[in-house]
């Protein structure tokens, strides 16, 4: 479908694009000199400049590439729960919690999600139980490797297999160097160019308002009614509004419970820093976020999901649109954003997810203390990414190659088991007093369980069939971790007076 002047555009725009990521991880490289150093820095960074980094981080390919194509397909019932109501819990929740977990955080000199649970409750159990659970967010890397290698491998005709080894292959090679001094600032060089797509992507559909708002409703009933509806009864994610709302709501609250999210704010020196980093970040979102949008436009250039008589992939149809609908240029920028997007997001996982391995299960399991590891820390670290990378990549190519719906869905069963589990243990942990372990371990229990029960026992009608909705196992598991939480706390607080 590219032409060879966008393909030959692209080779280069990568090229340059690639040497910029390794001048930055190169300069970052020589100031990381321990594993702590890996995880946050040496550098007092500005908080506008974190506050980008973390926007550009939780903007991965999901806002950019992949959940516009659930929009494509189910419409506005899509747009309402991804681009509306999780969105607006997730800035709640940010607010907050950031405050208080990086008080907590810094006190202690937590590197981790991890040992931030294990400094919290006095467990080392604890600690290495989460260090595990962590494992789950591979599941989100796939998804970010997968939309990348889509949008690549759309604009060079290549082959996707090929594309997704070159690009975890340079990824994961360069995050063995750089780690927190070099990923905030790539970060913010992404969110820089992801505002720019940003604003280029949600334009881009401009003619189809010629005849205003109506005109554009009217368009979208006549390729399926049920595009311009807030409920979408054929769908398997947004069929009522237990699903579009409530369950994207619980989503959005517990979703920056994820290690490279809510500890991003221990890069902060200062703690006046944090209301300039807490504006920062969720306006940059509020743009962000609203890139779902432009599934309506791909809809509208694809109505009957089609293109050169082949069927478009819904994890396609985002990198279809941008090829089809820009001129090289426009492409090119578009292009660099949508890599931005999944770059900022995939950099910051690779980090926090290696540390957690190094620090939170390897060295216990050998009896070796974090903190005293040094430049062999930093050797052990590498040789984890390395691993990460064979286990992301034998993922990635199998959700290529064979799909249910999205990766989206993969992605999600993973990390939305992964935030519930750690929802209620992080709320006790920053809110409650004298909470003693048993309860914050029960509700993580509770969750893992229910949400993996609910999901791959088909215990709903919202999780029966081939594609089911993790939101709703994710909802159902919060819910439970919330009642065994807060029962198991009770008893005990009972039992100690």
């Amino acid at each position: 479908m590219a032409s060879s002047a966008l393909i030959t555009a692209t080779v280069v725009l990568v090229a340059v694009y690639a040497a910029l990521i390794l001048f930055l991880v190169v300069r970052g490289a020589r100031r990381t000199g321990s594993l702590g150093d890996y995880a946050l820095g040496t550098i007092a960074f500005h908080p506008v400049m974190v506050g980008l980094s973390l926007a550009a981080s939780m903007t991965s390919a999901a806002t950019f590439i992949i959940n516009p194509g659930f929009i494509a397909l189910y419409g506005l019932s899509g747009f309402l729960a991804l681009g509306i109501f999780t969105p607006l819990a997730l800035y709640v929740s940010l607010v907050v919690l950031t405050r208080a977990f990086r008080r907590h955080g810094q006190a202690v000199k937590a590197l981790t999600m991890a040992q931030w649970m294990g400094t919290r409750y006095g467990s080392r159990g604890f600690a290495l139980w989460f260090a595990v659970l962590s494992l789950l967010l591979i599941t989100f890397i796939v998804l970010i490797a997968v939309g990348m290698t889509k949008v690549l491998a759309g604009a060079l005709n290549a082959d996707e297999v090929s594309v997704l080894t070159v690009l975890v292959t340079f990824v994961f090679g360069y995050m063995m160097f750089g780690g927190a001094n070099s990923m905030v600032y790539t970060n913010a060089i992404q969110a820089g160019i992801m505002i720019l797509v940003a604003i280029i992507l949600l334009g881009s559909g401009h003619e189809h308002f010629s005849a205003g708002v109506n005109g554009f409703m009217d368009k979208l009933t006549a390729i399926d009614p049920l595009l311009v509806s807030w409920n979408n009864p054929s769908s398997p994610l947004f069929r009522d509004a237990f699903e579009i709302i409530v369950c994207a709501m619980v989503v959005g609250l517990a979703i920056v419970c994820q290690p490279h999210i809510i500890t991003r704010s221990m890069l902060l020196r200062d703690e006046r820093h944090v209301p300039v980093f807490l504006w920062t970040t969720i306006l940059t979102q509020l743009l962000f976020f609203s890139v779902v949008f432009a599934g309506f436009y791909a809809r509208l250039t694809f109505p009957d999901l089609t293109a050169e008589g082949k069927a478009i992939p819904m994890d396609g149809i985002i990198p279809a649109y941008v090829v089809s609908e820009f001129p090289v240029w426009v492409g090119l920028i578009v292009i660099l954003g949508l890599l931005s997007a999944g770059l900022s997001t995939l950099e910051n996982l690779i980090q926090s997810l290696s540390t957690t391995v190094t620090s939170d299960i390897l060295a216990p399991l050998t009896g070796r203390d974090p903190a005293s590891m040094g430049v062999r820390g930093i050797w052990v670290n590498r040789g984890v990414i390395v691993l990460l990378a064979v286990v992301s990549w034998w993922f990635s190519r199998d959700q290529l190659l064979h799909p249910a719906l999205s990766v989206g869905i993969f992605a999600q069963n993973g990390v939305y088991a992964y935030f519930s589990a750690a929802f209620i243990p992080v709320l006790f942990g920053i809110f409650g007093k004298k909470v003693h372990l048993a309860a914050p371990v029960a509700a993580s229990v509770a969750a893992v369980v229910t949400h993996f029960a609910v999901y791959y026992g088909q215990l709903t009608p919202y999780t029966e069939g081939a594609v089911r909705n993790p939101a709703v196992a994710a909802t159902l598991a919060i819910v439970m971790a919330s009642l065994t939480g807060l029962t198991v706390h009770y008893l005990s607080r009972k039992k100690m007076a």
